[in-house]
């Protein structure tokens, strides 16, 4: 993330600052002087040393020079996006905490009081709520307000538990510290959920106050554009979670394919007057391929986002990868693969039998399924293994023990000698 400094007050200079107030700015010039001012007037009537910070994203409409003008220290950020300009505004904050917000004017950056009592109380992610605090009139699309805030932020509520009521408030202050160790990368709108998913997977103290939104003061239209960045919003989401992503998904397609295999496996059932037979035992074996296919993928998820990302380990996965060795995986799959062939070798019986004739398929078809699911469990099961076995291998740290190279030398009689030598 490379910033550039264009103005840096001699005020601002001093390394006893408490509070940095980061704005990110893309062509606010109708309202990024006023948002300055209020941050600045806010920071007099606290009492606190602060200063405020606007990480200017390319603007063409001379936002940078009237922010300067107004007081506040303005960083150029080259990467563009929402979150590319607020990591590189909080990468030069000095402040001990960090307050962000939008420059548009929807946020009133005179009222931050309660954010600062909550930040010096020892929370260290502080979230604004505008279902709290209000939403005035024409502040908020109606497809934001009714649909999209409500279902993303009980999504990341359920997925991750942050007990948060507005996941995707711009106004929200956070220690630097604390913010530091979250190691956030997202460039986009969604850098707003990384930051509340990565703080609820750490363990972070988050609390909420509540806030107003105003109608911004733009004469365009807003950067966020709704079904787009929803979008990156719910994939993020997904991405930091294997549990919701792969493994529930799995459970819920190989119980409901089982259930189905096993039900029609003696023949066909009605259930309130409707016949479910072949064709539907096939959908059931159809189910259980895929939803075994998909609980390892989630395993793997699993793994390499306890090794690579911050997804904390569970007990149960970790369990699992530990006994399921290459060798017992080989096992299991090597006898679920025989299972599948016998049945098949039954059905070339009764082939035999009726001098390879035509079979009957409503019976035969039931034991084929059987056979084809065993086959194909199997071989993933053994094939599963191995890539485990690779993720455990890529996981574990390699000490080598302290050796002597020795060299051979090749003119009789054959000795040893240390290599270089």
């Amino acid at each position: 993330m490379s910033t550039e400094l264009i103005d840096l007050p001699t005020a601002m200079v001093r390394n006893d600052v408490e509070l940095s107030i980061v704005m990110p700015c893309l062509n606010e010039v109708r309202t990024v002087g006023t948002c300055v001012t209020k941050a600045t007037q806010a920071l007099r009537e606290l009492g606190v040393s602060g200063e405020v910070i606007v990480a200017d994203n390319g603007s063409t409409d001379g936002s940078q020079d009237l922010a300067a003008r107004t007081g506040a220290r303005v960083v150029q950020i080259s990467v563009m996006g929402y979150g590319a300009a607020l990591q590189g505004g909080i990468a030069v904050a000095r402040g001990r905490y960090v307050i962000m917000g939008d420059a548009d004017d929807s946020y009133d950056f005179s009222q931050i009081r309660g954010f600062v009592e909550r930040l010096q109380a020892g929370d260290e992610l502080v979230m604004g709520n505008r279902f709290k605090g209000g939403i005035r009139p024409g502040a908020m699309p109606w497809h934001h307000r009714y649909l999209g805030n409500p279902i993303l932020t009980g999504i990341l509520n359920l997925f991750y538990k942050s007990g948060i009521g507005d996941a995707h408030c711009g106004l929200r202050a956070f220690h630097k510290e604390a913010y530091d160790r979250l190691g956030l990368t997202t460039t986009g709108m969604e850098f707003a959920s990384e930051m509340v998913v990565k703080a609820s997977l750490k363990g972070l103290r988050i609390s909420e106050v509540p806030v107003i939104l105003h109608p911004d003061g733009r004469d365009r239209r807003p950067h966020l554009r709704s079904f787009r960045d929803g979008w990156r919003h719910l994939r993020f989401l997904c991405l930091y979670s294997p549990l919701w992503l792969f493994l529930v998904p799995a459970a819920i397609l190989m119980l409901s394919g089982l259930a189905l295999m096993v039900c029609l496996s003696g023949g066909p059932l009605f259930v309130a007057g409707i016949g479910l037979d072949i064709h539907t035992m096939l959908l059931g074996t159809l189910c259980v391929l895929l939803g075994h296919q998909t609980l390892w993928l989630g395993l793997f998820g699993k793994m390499y986002g306890a090794q690579v990302m911050t997804i904390p380990a569970d007990p149960v996965t970790v369990k699992i990868s530990r006994w399921l060795s290459i060798e017992r995986a080989l096992t299991i799959g090597g006898l679920t693969f025989f299972a599948g062939i016998l049945m098949n070798l039954w059905l070339v019986q009764q082939w035999w039998d009726v001098s390879l004739g035509e079979l009957d398929l409503r019976y035969t078809l039931r034991h084929a399924l059987w056979g084809l699911t065993g086959m194909v469990v199997g071989v993933q099961i053994a094939y599963g293994g191995f890539f485990l076995g690779l993720l455990r291998h890529l996981a574990a740290p390699v000490t080598l023990p302290n050796t002597r190279a020795v060299c051979w030398r090749e003119d009789p009689p054959a000795t040893q000698r240390p290599c270089g030598t």
